[in-house]
């Protein structure tokens, strides 16, 4: 039953599943004393009742237990039989239970059961565990007070020699730290509340340590051993697209960036950076100017996108900055005909095309470059890791990896997930940006807000109408693509008005024909769902109204706004939203009207959803601490990676004896943790 339920297979297991709070035994209130509301409480009593109660689809269990100030019920819905054969009325119980109210008197549902001896009263000299458990382990008698007396009997068979010691003694006596065996102790079984802490602190750090210590040594070993293709000079193509072409100077950051790429590309290992970049803030002017340089040491570059739209857009405009420079770049998406790519395969096999920008249509067999140097992932979020793998295996020596997100990613997250990959944050923005005006409005502004994007294409701008769903939801009370589309073209009746749409379902060829006419200005409104969400460009465009806004997270919101204030008119973002909205959708939209710095808002969502939460990091098992937080535990998280940097940095192989017991813990440990990796 452990197993299946609580997934506790070994005694390690067991030593590791960790309390959520502690009792003190000697702490009892009296019935009277009982809090108006809810909360955990320890009574003692005798059960004056027990009968079973309502018919088979709702029967349940209902004693009465009486103290020296009152009386209270105990009900039970699950493990009826067992408890029957269990309890004994007339006896006196420890109780222990989280109360609540019926008909305004205190009751505890399903609460723990405990039979009083003379011995009981008087504790047991530590504050007593208790364990989270299932129903059903309830009703085979493993409550968790069970629990707590399967891990003491544990420590009466162990040892300090059989919980091993993983961390160097030098560094346990630095940061003051207890021993391993002794934290374990008294996380389950403290005489104290300062006992517990210490044990949280140790385990905590030992949790976040270990982690860095592993990223970092993976990193430390590819900086070491990855052989990689060397870019050993700026060429002329470069030097006349940066003097002649570049249409704005380059932000601080770009430069930081760029000079990170020639350093790591020129190094003789390959390179493996992850540059984050808030939207706007020019990170396809970076990949462009790195595949010149690759272009420059003769080897080609490929850059994936994860739709068609924004594949065809980076095309659109990389094509319109080198019109005038002897650089052939190509494009291959899923809609791509036999024709273009009877043209294009050969050009990529010869080496004749230099820049191959596409869909994952770009990792099919058939497409083999012949000197593939930069491989770019745009968006890296949207591929799975197996999907970026195929791109890297296209050259012998595998190429350079950059991949980019215009999700700005929390530096503690970035820290935990990412920290076996070099970094690079772009966190200015090009001149000429201004920030975008964000508003909250209700359903009942409607009206007012279809009147404002009216104003606002008199003088000769164009607006986004973004809409969550493309079909009616009976779970969730979404405004319908279509419908909104009927809605918007009642506001905006043609011919004085005309509007374009797109969507997922739409075919390739019609949802690029409706954005087109939207990019040439021959629709002044685009009604979309969410596919417009990452790189879409059109600087005339200076509205976005989201419908149903409050269904968002915070990093779509971000990214949506992102398509409005990329020329250089005042730009608006309205969110629109039902009248009655939970308070952290209220919270959510409040983020939004006061910052537009996307590591600000990136922060605030690790915040309000919790690391468990963010996209990929439930799945991949990047972040499956048994105790750390990295919301709550920023501090810890920058100590033990500075702490595990110094240790790598003084001796990468582990090898000093104050390390030898490290090195021998993570062995025993291998293939035990996933981690999530880019490449």
């Amino acid at each position: 039953m452990l197993k299946k339920e609580l997934n506790i297979f070994s005694f390690g297991d067991l030593l590791e599943y960790f309390p959520f709070r502690h009792v003190d035994k000697t702490e009892v209130t009296g019935i009277s004393d009982i809090p108006a509301f809810p909360d955990y409480i320890q009574i003692v009593g005798t059960l004056r009742k027990l009968q079973v109660e309502g018919d088979n689809r709702k029967k349940r269990l209902v004693g009465l237990l009486q103290d020296d100030t009152g009386t209270i019920e105990l009900v039970w819905f699950q493990g009826i039989s067992w408890l029957q054969k269990t309890l004994t009325v007339g006896n006196r119980y420890l109780v222990f239970g989280k109360t609540g109210f019926y008909m305004g008197e205190p009751q505890i549902t399903h609460p723990e059961m405990e039979v009083m001896t003379p011995q009981k009263s008087e504790g047991k000299g530590f504050l007593e565990p208790m364990y989270p458990t299932t129903e059903k382990l309830k009703s085979r008698g493993l409550s968790g007070r069970q629990i707590g007396k399967l891990t003491y009997h544990l420590f009466s068979l162990l040892n300090e020699k059989e919980v091993v010691e993983n961390l160097p003694l030098p560094l346990i006596s630095e940061l003051q730290l207890i021993g391993r065996y002794q934290a374990y102790k008294q996380i389950h079984f403290p005489i104290n509340l300062e006992e517990y802490f210490q044990a949280v602190k140790r385990i905590k750090f030992e949790e976040l340590f270990l982690s860095q210590l592993r990223l970092g040594l993976l990193r430390s070993a590819r900086h070491r051993f990855s052989k990689g293709l060397i870019f050993n000079k700026v060429g002329e193509l470069f030097n006349t697209f940066y003097n002649s072409y570049l249409p704005f100077q380059l932000t601080g950051a770009q430069k930081r960036v760029l000079k990170e790429i020639r350093r790591d590309a020129g190094s003789g290992r390959q390179m493996n950076r992850l540059l984050q970049g808030d939207v706007g803030s020019g990170k396809t002017m970076v990949a462009l100017l790195a595949m010149l340089i690759a272009a420059d040491n003769n080897f080609q570059s490929c850059l994936m996108a994860p739709t068609e739209i924004l594949a065809r857009q980076h095309y659109n405009g990389i094509t319109k900055l080198l019109k005038d420079m002897p650089v052939k770049v190509g494009i291959l998406t899923g809609s791509s005909t036999a024709k273009e790519r009877k043209i294009l395969l050969p050009a990529c096999e010869d080496g004749s095309l230099n820049i191959l920008i596409g869909t994952h249509a770009v990792i099919e067999d058939t497409v083999q470059f012949k000197n593939l140097g930069l491989a770019i992932v745009d968006e890296q979020h949207r591929f799975g890791v197996e999907q970026r793998a195929r791109l890297w295996k296209k050259n012998d020596l595998h190429p350079h990896i950059l991949v980019m997100t215009a999700t700005p990613i929390p530096r503690t997250l970035a820290l935990t997930a990412y920290g076996d990959l070099d970094y690079s944050i772009m966190d200015e923005m090009p001149p000429g940006r201004q920030p975008v005006i964000t508003v909250h409005r209700s359903e009942h502004s409607r009206p007012q807000v279809m009147d404002f994007i009216k104003q606002q294409i008199r003088m000769g701008r164009q607006a986004y109408l973004i809409y969550p769903l493309i079909e009616e939801s009976m779970k969730l009370d979404f405004e319908n693509l279509m419908k909104g589309y009927e809605e918007v073209k009642a506001f905006f009746p043609e011919p004085q008005y005309w509007i374009s749409m797109i969507h997922g379902r739409q075919k390739a060829s019609q949802k690029e024909a409706n954005m087109q006419r939207f990019v040439n200005g021959e629709t002044q409104i685009m009604v979309s769902t969410t596919v417009i969400e990452v790189g879409v460009d059109i600087p005339n465009a200076s509205v976005m109204v989201i419908e149903s806004a409050e269904k968002f997270g915070l990093p779509q919101l971000h990214q949506l706004r992102g398509r409005v204030g990329r020329g250089s008119a005042k730009s608006y973002c309205v969110l629109l939203s039902g009248t009655k909205i939970s308070s952290e959708a209220k919270q959510r939209l409040k983020i939004m009207c006061e910052t537009n710095d996307g590591f600000i808002i990136a922060e605030k969502d690790l915040e309000l959803r919790g690391p468990g939460d963010i996209e990929g990091t439930k799945q991949s098992g990047i972040l499956n601490f048994k105790l750390a937080n990295i919301v709550e535990d920023k501090e810890l998280v920058e100590l033990a990676k500075n702490v595990a940097e110094t240790i790598i940095e003084k001796d990468s192989g582990l090898d000093l004896p104050e390390n030898l017991s490290l090195s021998k813990f993570l062995k025993s440990q291998k293939g035990k943790t996933v981690w999530s990796k880019i490449s």
